[in-house]
């Protein structure tokens, strides 16, 4: 060959570059082998992380504070037991070939094969991790299928909430199985269980992107969503917004990494006027009211500042544990939910509006005194008063005689309020009861309320009678009214005639301190109307209230608390015919305190109650004492802390 027969001479040169030519040609085989032959496996396995995976990632749900920042709803950590089935695929390949039988199999015999051989490793591990925690697991097979099909990027759950010995328990065991991680994430808890719980509301699973996220994921991890309450009204704040990770798999599915693109950002904290103290009073009361018949009271409180409108405690009785929607509930607990006439998760306060009864004299009273009605004239009262061809009765034990305003009021005579009622008639009621806004829904924060019943001028052309008028002086008739309601109403009585918006939410915070994020305020003391009556008529209601509470004969002196000056009026409305099946009677007590400089406004209602002054006067009185407590053991730490 020409090449080489000149390689034979003596020319240095040619040679230097043959060598150095077939030095490059041997480095290019080298490493196409290294490539091709050594590397093949690594390169192969590279080659099937083809495909990227998004995941939503939920953020922390904001807290919900008392006024004091004391937590009703925040978050604790749940710590879980999950399993990477990709780190199992040793134990894969050992339970196969102890598995496989002898023979040729067909692909759909393999096939079977490797799947129940990943079950049965998968599920070993489960058994090893419930002998570590002490806590027998057993493996569902439709669970795992499920998982291993659809989700195979994503853990294996095994085991959620483990308490502190099975956390520690897992953590000091010497040979934990393969692919077994411990995870931490923040698990939405009630401390106070039940208190509460119908202005908190409750969550539901919900893995939806919430407005301004990213919609299109492959896989959701588990998130919730406010239903009712605060955390349903106030859910865009609470929920934060999702983040988005995402996770590169192979062919078969396995995760082989994960990056974060866009970190969770946390919700917001909201602060309520709410006082946990004056609510767990409030509710502890209502659950122990004297009322007459066996199993949980069914009735309402509503404790408000007469000034600002902040509703410092809202009770609904039966309640509820918000917390059983998170960890599931039992079946008990579901029938409870469900039972027709305890209605433990209607807000009794605001979803549903009564018949006011007696307590509805403080509006005739000052819709009365106002068009010329003399406090001080003495009217002859029957116990029972006819209109037209139906009696009505004065409340038992009330004998026949003379009243005045004040002793008319204490007693809550019947005759003597219908007596004015005709007199002055009903025009100067209903415009005042349009003043309170009665008849239209209340709006604040939880905007859950209903606007119950009440009339207007114009059906005093439709056929009103004397009867009409009878029905409404004494609270009955077509007159429904909230809990939330008649509070805004006694507060303006107490102000000075100021009908206010009521206000639940203080302000909504950011949950990093130095964060930088402003806080959003609710505003406070926000007149929605004002009741044009004249000063004087308030002043002799207030007299009336406070005697109907502090003498002997006052149908409210089952509220006295030493020390506070209440002020008050019971009442008792009716359902149905008296005598008659299905008959029934709605109780209150409205009042405020102390007469002097008004701060609190107290209302209750039980259903079924025995009498307001009997039933609803001794759950007030139980609250304003927890309330003059409070205020006295501030009054006694203030000197210390001037002193400092």
């Amino acid at each position: 060959m020409l090449v080489f027969d000149q390689l034979k001479r003596n020319d240095v040169q040619l040679q230097v570059i043959t060598a150095i030519v077939l030095s490059g040609i041997l480095v290019l085989l080298t490493g196409l082998w290294w490539v091709q032959v050594f590397s093949f496996q690594r390169y192969s396995e590279n080659q099937k992380a083809q495909a990227f995976r998004t995941v939503r990632i939920p953020a922390i749900r904001g807290k919900i504070l008392d006024r004091n920042g004391v937590a009703l709803a925040e978050n604790e950590p749940s710590y879980n037991v999950n399993i990477y089935i990709d780190e199992l695929r040793d134990l894969f390949r050992e339970e196969y070939k102890r598995s496989r039988p002898k023979g040729k199999l067909t692909r759909a015999q393999k096939l079977a094969l490797e799947s129940d051989c990943h079950y049965r490793a998968v599920s070993n591990v489960v058994q090893k991790i419930g002998e570590i925690v002490g806590q027998p697991l057993f493996l569902y097979r439709s669970n795992f299928f499920r998982h291993y099909t659809n989700q195979l990027a994503l853990p294996f759950p095994v085991l959620r909430n483990l308490t502190p010995a099975q956390v520690a328990r897992l953590q000091e065991h010497p040979s934990t199985p393969p692919g077994v991680d411990l995870e931490v994430q923040p698990f939405r808890h009630y401390p106070y269980n039940n208190t509460a719980a119908h202005i908190l509301g409750y969550l539901s699973k919900d893995n939806s992107s919430a407005e301004g996220e990213d919609a299109f994921f492959n896989f959701r991890l588990p998130d919730y969503r406010g239903r009712v309450g605060i955390e349903g009204a106030l859910d865009q704040h609470l929920r934060g917004k999702a983040g988005m990770k995402s996770v590169l798999v192979n062919s078969l599915g396995y995760r082989q990494s994960e990056t974060v693109w866009n970190p969770a950002e946390p919700g917001k904290n909201v602060v309520l006027t709410i006082d946990r103290a004056i609510q767990e009073s409030a509710e502890k009361a209502l659950r122990t009211a004297p009322a007459p018949y066996r199993g949980p009271v069914r009735g309402a409180v509503v404790v408000m500042d007469p000034h600002t409108g902040n509703i410092l405690a809202m009770a609904s009785s039966p309640s509820f544990d918000p917390n059983s929607y998170i960890r599931g509930m039992s079946y008990e607990e579901y029938a409870k939910l469900e039972d027709e006439n305890l209605r433990p998760q209607v807000n009794r306060a605001t979803r549903v509006a009564y018949p006011p009864g007696s307590i509805f004299k403080i509006v005739v009273s000052l819709a009365c005194l106002d068009a010329g009605l003399d406090p001080l004239q003495p009217f002859y009262c029957p116990q029972v008063i006819w209109v037209g061809r139906r009696a009505i009765k004065d409340p038992q034990g009330n004998p026949n005689g003379d009243y005045d305003f004040r002793h008319a009021f204490m007693k809550s005579s019947n005759s003597y309020f219908i007596t004015n009622g005709i007199v002055y008639g009903p025009q100067g009621i209903i415009r005042l009861g349009e003043q309170f806004h009665f008849g239209e829904r209340t709006p604040f924060e939880v905007a859950y309320d209903v606007g119950g019943s009440f009339p207007r001028m114009k059906d005093l052309l439709k056929g009103w009678s004397d009867g009409d008028t009878a029905n409404i002086a004494i609270g009955q008739g077509p007159i429904d009214l909230t809990l939330l309601q008649v509070a805004v109403m006694v507060s303006a009585v107490a102000n000075g005639g100021k009908v206010l918006y009521p206000r639940l939410v203080e302000r909504i915070v950011a949950q990093d301190p130095v964060s930088g994020e402003p806080p959003i305020f609710m505003p406070g003391a926000k007149v929605r109307d004002q009741i044009r009556v004249q000063p004087h008529s308030l002043e002799v209601v207030r007299e009336a209230m406070l005697a109907d509470v502090e003498d002997p004969e006052g149908t409210g002196k089952k509220s006295f608390v030493p020390g506070l000056r209440v002020c008050g009026k019971t009442g008792t409305a009716q359902l149905g015919e008296s005598g008659k099946p299905g008959a029934d009677h709605i109780t209150w007590f409205a009042s405020f305190a102390p007469y002097e400089n008004p701060r609190y406004v107290v209302v209750v209602m039980i259903e079924s109650g025995a009498s307001g002054g009997g039933t609803c006067a001794p759950v007030a009185g139980a609250v304003y004492r927890t309330i003059h407590d409070l205020e006295s053991a501030a009054q006694s730490r203030a000197p210390l802390v001037a002193e400092k």
